[in-house]
């Protein structure tokens, strides 16, 4: 995935503002990445946790997901966070259950599930798995008029980026993509910047391909304040 350091985020500048806004979050936010390349190892989710996904849920209170995108996750690790989540008094995470929905909203939810899933591996009739959290996700959000999406799938991004020219009914949603999270905590956790380095760097910098079309860590970091230096001086 391209790394956007030339154009701001209206997503990132809004939450730089106001951080307390509902962030829903695709099944790639939640997960370890592994890049299955042989001479890389995937990193481990007690680093994850640590470095991702606790400071996230510290930052932002409002992170929520779809019931499907929690049927999603496989590994036993990341099964009890999101439970402990839910769990806690009061639930530390949102989750977003198409039971809530009006019939009427029930209609809407599969117009634009309709217009969504030819772009995905998903198949209504047989409701598979593949990218069924994601489509799920998005006809949620856009019934409920929420705004945020954070993922880091391509796919999943092309969806509302190109909401108008392919007609997904995604107009009011708006993508954040990992790497903007990544800066918003190199700003407000200054104490994980090391392990940030680490978890950018295999996101986005670690094949010859990445490196020819992003930037290293230090310009991104530098990039990105620059970018946003209205929103940090008013931190």
């Amino acid at each position: 995935m391209t790394v956007d350091v030339a154009s701001k985020s209206p997503a990132l500048v809004s939450l730089f503002n106001d951080p307390n806004q509902v962030i829903t979050l695709d099944a790639n936010f939640l997960i370890p990445p592994d890049r299955q390349m042989s001479s890389v190892k995937g990193i481990p989710f007690s680093l994850f946790q640590t470095c991702w996904l606790k400071p996230i849920f510290d930052l932002f209170p409002n992170l929520a997901i779809h019931e499907a995108v929690r049927d999603e996750l496989v590994s036993r690790d990341i099964k009890t966070f999101i439970q402990n989540k839910v769990n806690a008094m009061p639930s530390e995470i949102i989750i977003h259950k198409d039971s809530e929905l009006t019939a009427v909203e029930y209609m809407l939810r599969d117009s634009i599930e309709d217009r969504i899933y030819p772009y995905t591996r998903y198949d209504p009739q047989i409701d598979n798995r593949d990218d069924r959290g994601e489509v799920k996700t998005l006809a949620y959000i856009a019934v409920k008029g929420l705004i945020y999406f954070a993922a880091h799938d391509y796919n999943a991004i092309q969806l509302v980026e190109k909401a108008e020219s392919w007609s997904t009914g995604l107009d009011t949603v708006q993508a954040i993509k990992m790497y903007e999270i990544i800066f918003f905590l190199y700003v407000r956790n200054p104490s994980i910047r090391k392990s940030l380095r680490m978890l950018y760097k295999y996101q986005y910098y670690l094949t010859a391909k990445e490196k020819s079309m992003n930037p290293e860590w230090g310009l991104f970091v530098e990039s990105m304040k620059s970018l946003y230096q209205d929103c940090l001086s008013e931190l």
